[in-house]
């Protein structure tokens, strides 16, 4: 999952040198967690969140073979 939202959120910004993505895994879920330089933020957003709705999504997607619930989270 790791590397999915890796690749996904270097694609939409300005400066992917900046994007850190960590994955931090438990008993049932899979925690995801995305930093971005403030620039960035708003692209990574949306307006009204509909990117970071579609990166979710495409992300659980993925997940539906493993069986675990996918968290992403999105912080400066």
């Amino acid at each position: 999952m790791k590397e999915l939202v890796e690749v996904i959120a270097m694609s939409l910004v300005d400066h992917p040198e900046e994007v850190v993505v960590t994955e931090n895994e438990t008993d049932d879920s899979i925690i995801v967690e995305l930093k971005v330089a403030s620039d960035d933020m708003g692209k990574v957003i949306g307006k009204q969140g509909r990117i970071a709705k579609a990166i979710r999504t495409v992300v659980k997607a993925a997940a539906t073979k493993d069986e675990k619930k996918v968290i992403v989270e999105i912080q400066q």
